[in-house]
């Protein structure tokens, strides 16, 4: 054990401290997670070894453990993470950042340290060639503890299939990511592929690495299509998109490199990508009732009109 003070709160990312304003659970979170980290730095032999840093669901905090540089990692516990740990072992560094150690009751985790250059500094369709390189490596058979896929988009495309008339999208595209939705749902329901989807596959979630040039970081694993996983790297950057001044041929050449790289099925993954915009859409819309961000749901309403039009 490694002597050290304790992490105060007044230490951690004011970022991290904003996860409070989520509600109560997240509040939870924040308020235990000083004791976290000074108990996870004494019982694995750690010491702190930089700033701390944050993404969307968890703190990061640079270490030094008997291996050599590392960083641990405490998060959110919630239904896209919480298999985080069990991806990662079933990977082993293949493809994927290494993980040296876990607790997964306490959302913790001890990672290879990796670089800070990610994919967001190389150009775009280099960058999907990178990620569909990545593709085949980690769409390996799923740890049957996985969620599947079919139960978590026919529960969001029933949701979908309530949006009235009124919500401020093309009903024509509601109508057809619930058809698409359930015939996907049928489909894995009928023939289960029992893949191992990383799910949240963008620029940022792939690291430079000193093992391996590229390595894909913070999964939200799930058991299911590897033609699920496209769409983010469609709805990222999206400035650049927009930059290139004709939309629909930047979001269909950023979509082909995906497919042809990645040995995809086109038409699968289409339908794919359209459920997955619109899935997003109904998520904005009861996330932000009354207020949703206009300029998100305009991004996922393109992109779905762009790989099919």
């Amino acid at each position: 054990m490694c002597d050290h003070p304790p992490v105060r709160r007044s230490e951690l990312p004011a970022g991290v401290l904003a996860f409070a304003d989520r509600g109560p659970d997240w509040a939870a979170y924040v308020e235990a997670l000083p004791a976290t980290v000074t108990a996870l730095l004494a019982e694995w032999g750690l010491q702190p070894d930089g700033s701390p840093t944050h993404g969307w669901t968890a703190l990061v905090l640079p270490v030094r453990a008997e291996a050599g540089p590392a960083v641990l990692k405490v998060g959110f516990v919630e239904e896209e993470t919480e298999h985080e740990p069990l991806a990662l072992q079933t990977w082993g560094g293949r493809g994927a950042v290494r993980m040296l150690r876990a607790d997964p009751r306490r959302g913790a985790m001890l990672l290879e340290r990796l670089g800070s250059r990610d994919l967001t500094t190389v150009d775009a369709l280099a960058a999907c060639e990178v990620v569909a390189g990545l593709y085949g490596r980690l769409h390996v058979p799923a740890p049957p503890q996985l969620h599947p896929l079919a139960g978590l988009v026919g529960r969001w495309t029933g949701g979908l299939a309530r949006l009235g008339r009124g919500a401020p999208v093309p009903h024509r595209l509601v109508e057809q990511a619930v058809s698409l939705g359930r015939d996907l749902v049928a489909d894995l329901e009928a023939d289960p592929p029992g893949v191992l989807v990383h799910a949240d596959l963008h620029y940022e979630n792939v690291l430079a690495g000193t093992r391996e040039p590229w390595l894909a970081v913070d999964p939200h694993p799930v058991m299911g299509d590897p033609h699920y996983e496209p769409a983010p790297m469609l709805w990222d950057r999206w400035a650049e998109v927009v930059a290139s001044g004709d939309v629909r041929a930047a979001v269909r050449r950023r979509f082909h490199t995906l497919v042809d790289a990645g040995d995809l099925d086109e038409d699968r993954a289409r339908d794919w990508v359209v459920v997955r915009m619109l899935h997003n859409v109904l998520w904005e819309l009861e996330d932000h009732p009354g207020r949703p961000d206009h300029d998100w749901l305009t991004t996922c309403i393109a992109v779905a009109k762009a790989v099919q039009d």
